[in-house]
């Protein structure tokens, strides 16, 4: 019952409320955000428990003046600490589970694709979160928003605990 309310909640609602945002623009980031909260909500509602969940990550949270790129490897990583890709990487090991940066949403797609995970942990803006949660279905995604103190895709920051909650909400401890 609970994955036919995301069924029309993603697939019927959303389109709906993203022409409204169309229309009236101002009001499309927080439809956006209201989406993933009530895609959080139902996911958490499933009850869903499994140990392959992927981690995903957008590249923008990645100092942008590090000389180590890292959206081919995220382990190319130095782990200096100016950014949380080194927390989440050791988030990913103590978990033994899957990490990657999405460059964006096609990329996004082609990794949850590739690796057929059962669960996904996501992390990106309103707008990437929304479609990408909307395009996995009928995986469960629980979204986690990024903090861009510094504008759009430039130096994002995230919660990692927001992250380890979701994590072992889907059963990793």
């Amino acid at each position: 019952m609970i994955t036919f309310l995301r069924a029309i909640t993603l697939k019927i609602i959303y389109p709906l409320l993203m022409l409204l945002g169309g229309i009236y623009k101002p009001l499309k980031e927080r439809l956006q955000i209201a989406l993933v909260e009530i895609n959080n909500w139902l996911v958490k509602a499933e009850g869903i428990k499994t140990k392959r969940i992927l981690i995903l990550i957008p590249h923008c949270l990645q100092i942008s003046d590090c000389n180590i790129r890292v959206t081919n490897n995220i382990f190319n990583c130095k782990r200096c600490g100016r950014c949380g890709v080194s927390s989440l990487i050791d988030l990913s090991e103590r978990f033994g589970l899957r990490l990657f940066i999405a460059t964006g949403g096609s990329m996004a797609r082609k990794i949850v694709k590739e690796f057929q995970p059962e669960a996904v942990v996501a992390v990106a803006c309103e707008r990437d979160l929304s479609s990408g949660i909307v395009d996995s279905f009928p995986m469960p995604v629980l979204g986690i928003y990024n903090q861009r103190p510094e504008g759009p895709c430039f130096n994002t920051i995230v919660d990692i605990q927001k992250v380890i909650e979701a994590v072992e909400f889907f059963g990793r401890r």
